[in-house]
C-alpha cells in the first residue's frame, strides 16, 4: 500500500503532485510549494500573501490554490500557516545549489553559518544542509522560518531539518 497523508502523516508521490510547482517554474527563482491537500476551513496564506498569488476562496473549506506566475517567493506566507505545509523552494541559483525555507517550531533555533542534516517528509536523513538565515515573523512570533542551502536534487525532498547532535525535528 502506497504511503499518504492519511496512513502515514505525510504526503505521498501521488499527493506531491497535484501541489508542486514545475521544475520550470522553481529554476526561475523562489516560489511556494504549499503542501496543503486537505479540505479544513483554513485561509491565513491567503491574506498573508502581498501578491495575491495564493487563493483559497469559498467555501473556506476549499484548497489554497498558487498562482506561481504571481508568487515573488517572498515567504510572507510560510509562518502564517498553522499547519506548517508551505515552503519556499528556490532552484535558480547557479551551480548545484539551492535552497528551502521552511517553517521550525523547535529549540534550538539553528544559526546562519550551522550545518544541519536535511530530512524527507517521514523524518529520514536526506542531505547535509546549510543554514544560510533564520527570520523570526512579527505576525507569527512562534514560528521561525529557516533558509537552508541544499543540493538542487534534494529541494522537493527536505522538508525539515535536524540540528547535528540534537533530535530531529520539522
Amino acid at each position: 500500500m502506497q504511503s499518504s497523508l492519511a496512513t502515514d502523516g505525510y504526503l505521498s508521490g501521488d499527493e506531491l503532485s497535484t501541489v508542486l510547482p514545475s521544475q520550470e517554474r522553481m529554476e526561475k527563482g523562489p516560489v511556494a510549494v504549499i503542501e496543503c491537500i486537505q479540505d479544513i476551513p483554513c485561509n491565513p496564506c491567503e491574506a498573508a500573501c502581498p501578491f495575491h498569488a495564493i487563493s483559497v476562496g469559498q467555501p473556506i473549506t476549499s484548497l489554497p490554490q498558487l498562482a506561481v506566475d504571481k508568487c515573488s517567493g517572498c515567504g510572507a506566507c510560510i509562518a502564517q500557516c498553522p499547519g506548517l505545509a508551505i515552503f519556499v523552494v528556490d532552484a535558480s541559483l547557479s551551480g548545484e545549489m539551492g535552497t528551502v525555507q521552511m517553517p521550525y517550531e523547535y529549540c534550538p533555533v539553528p544559526q546562519a553559518g550551522e550545518f544541519v542534516i536535511g530530512l524527507d517528509r517521514s523524518g529520514h536523513a536526506v542531505a547535509d544542509a546549510k543554514v544560510l538565515k533564520t527570520t523570526v515573523s512579527p505576525r507569527a512570533d512562534k514560528t521561525v522560518v529557516v533558509t537552508i542551502e541544499a543540493p538542487k536534487s534534494t529541494l522537493n525532498m527536505i522538508r525539515g531539518i535536524r540540528v547535528k547532535g540534537g533530535e530531529e525535528h520539522g
